[in-house]
């Protein structure tokens, strides 16, 4: 058979196969007309229910367990970017998925679209990867759940109940460095009663974890005077030295949380908000970008951040000192895991602090320098990644 033959057939089956399909097409339009023109179809009562080929997800929930109690409450946050792993009944790894800015890990569940990952009636099982160090605080990092065939559901798939929320926690950790003057202690305290007490040496980084019922820490000996209420999130004091003043136990904190930037999702920080310079930073709502992990995971009050505008050093100053408490700091993406923070405060032309801290996107780090005076703080990335600021804390 020569090639125009063949070209010739397969130009007659399409044209076949579309005629076949103009006619369904037609067929189905006229149904559906047929309906449409029926004032007695508009508020139809079902009656047939051997349908349900539709498509819903079924979701795991991951939260931030902000008092580490196990259970989804009003301080708790939804996490951006943990991984959740969905098994067959062998144990089998289906597919897996991040959870959202929302805090939901989506797994499309229908008994006939070829889109969906749980097609069949069985026993699935949903495992919420921890991160390294962190814990699960609820027992709910894995679950199982059976899905049974009902006709005329959604999706023609039920399961009897949802999963619970899964909360995690990072750990409660502590670093800094000791100058090289002399020793100094380190005091764990709670509700004001000293639980446990380290030997700081002179000249070296420190790093350990807290005890969970620690609520605070102060430092004494060797020229230093430092106390900081802890916070839910791992802790860096930086470089802590005599030479440097340090703000008074007793003095009148004030938190900067971006709120006020904007009512609306993303503004450029303007020059005299809040009393201070800006230079290239910008207050976003947390979910304004997709898959944003750190921008949701470094909120930690209300619904905006800063963030240093693409990646560059940014800065906030004053021409009058004013005391550097703290800042929450968190890595933009997860593609950016382990990113470098350098952190510079100056007085007039004196450079009084610099310090290295590294970030991650799922949990702030709470940089707490607890500096007396500066007038310019600089803050810069290694890899020029984005670096989230939440609830900057300053003395006037």
């Amino acid at each position: 058979m020569s090639g125009l033959s063949i070209a010739g057939l397969l130009l007659a089956a399409v044209a076949v196969l579309a005629g076949i399909a103009w006619r369904v097409w037609r067929a189905r339009s006229r149904r559906k007309a047929g309906r449409w023109t029926d004032p007695g179809n508009d508020y139809a009562v079902r009656t047939d229910w051997e349908g349900g080929g539709g498509t819903l997800n079924y979701s795991s929930f991951v939260y931030f367990d902000v008092d580490r109690d196990g259970e989804y409450g009003v301080g708790d946050r939804p996490m951006a970017g943990i991984m959740v792993r969905l098994h067959d009944e062998t144990g089998k790894v289906i597919v897996a998925a991040r959870t959202n800015n929302a805090g939901f890990a989506n797994f499309p569940m229908s008994m006939k679209s070829r889109k969906a990952v749980i097609r069949a009636p069985g026993n699935w099982r949903f495992s919420v990867s921890v991160p390294p160090g962190w814990r699960a605080t609820g027992a709910h990092e894995v679950q199982a759940r059976h899905i049974e065939s009902m006709p005329g559901s959604p999706t023609g798939l039920v399961s009897r109940e949802m999963l619970s929320p899964a909360g995690l926690a990072p750990p409660r950790r502590l670093g800094g460095r000791i100058s090289d003057d002399r020793p100094a202690t380190l005091a764990v305290l709670r509700e004001g009663e000293i639980i446990e007490a380290r030997a700081l040496p002179p000249g070296a980084g420190f790093r350990f974890d807290l005890p969970e019922d620690a609520d605070a820490i102060s430092i004494t000996g060797g020229g230093l005077d430092r106390w900081l209420a802890l916070s839910p999130y791992p802790a860096d004091l930086g470089l802590l030295s005599p030479r440097t003043g340090c703000i008074a136990r007793d003095a009148v904190l004030e938190t900067i949380d971006f709120d006020d930037v904007t009512g609306r999702t993303f503004r450029k920080i303007p020059s005299g908000h809040a009393g201070l310079t800006w230079r290239n930073l910008n207050a976003m709502a947390r979910d304004y970008t997709k898959d944003s992990q750190g921008y949701v995971n470094g909120n930690v009050s209300g619904d905006h951040v800063a963030y240093t505008s693409s990646g560059l050093p940014a800065e906030f100053s004053r021409d009058q000192p004013f005391g550097f408490h703290s800042v929450m700091l968190t890595a933009a993406w997860l593609s950016s895991e382990g990113e470098v923070a350098l952190i510079e405060s100056w007085l007039g032309d004196q450079l009084v602090s610099s310090d290295h801290v590294t970030l991650s996107a799922l949990t702030p780090v709470h940089y707490a320098p607890m500096l007396k005076a500066v007038t310019r703080v600089r803050l810069s990335t290694e890899h020029q990644w984005q670096l989230v600021l939440d609830d900057l804390v300053v003395v006037r």
